[in-house]
C-alpha cells in the first residue's frame, strides 16, 4: 500500500531553502539530523504533461522522472501579499487557460510555482 509521496528538491543552497520553507511558507518540519528537514506539505495532486523527451534527474544509479512544483491556493493575491509582508517578491502574475499563476523565488536561486486553478482539482477525492 502506498502511504505518501516524498519530493526531492535539488538546490544550490539547500540550507537557505529549508529555512524558507519552514519560516516563510510556514510548512511544519521534522529535523531528522544534521539540519535535514522533512516538510509536511499540503494535500497534493499529480498530472502528466506531454514532452518531447523525459525530464529526468539522476538519483542513485537511476534516471528518475523529474517534476515541477506548483503550490495551489484559493486567493492568489492574498498569498502574494502575505509573501510580500515577509520580504518575498513573486514574479509577474499571468493568466493561463488553466489558472492564474506566478512563481516564488527561493533563496537558493530556484523558483517554485504558485497558482489559483481555473479547473477542477483532485485535492478532495
Amino acid at each position: 500500500m502506498i502511504t505518501g509521496a516524498h519530493f526531492l528538491f535539488y538546490s544550490q543552497n539547500p540550507e537557505a531553502d529549508r529555512v524558507f520553507f519552514r519560516d516563510v511558507l510556514d510548512f511544519p518540519s521534522l529535523d531528522i539530523g544534521q539540519g535535514w528537514l522533512l516538510f509536511k506539505l499540503p494535500p497534493a495532486e499529480a498530472a502528466f504533461h506531454p514532452a518531447t523527451e523525459n525530464f529526468t534527474q539522476g538519483h542513485g544509479d537511476r534516471a528518475l522522472l523529474g517534476s515541477v512544483l506548483y503550490l495551489i491556493c484559493d486567493n492568489l493575491q492574498e498569498v502574494i501579499r502575505s509573501l510580500a509582508a515577509k520580504g518575498v517578491t513573486c514574479a509577474e502574475v499571468k493568466e493561463e487557460p488553466w489558472g492564474t499563476k506566478t512563481t516564488i523565488p527561493l533563496p537558493g536561486g530556484g523558483e517554485i510555482g504558485l497558482y489559483r486553478p481555473s479547473h477542477p482539482t483532485a485535492l478532495n477525492l
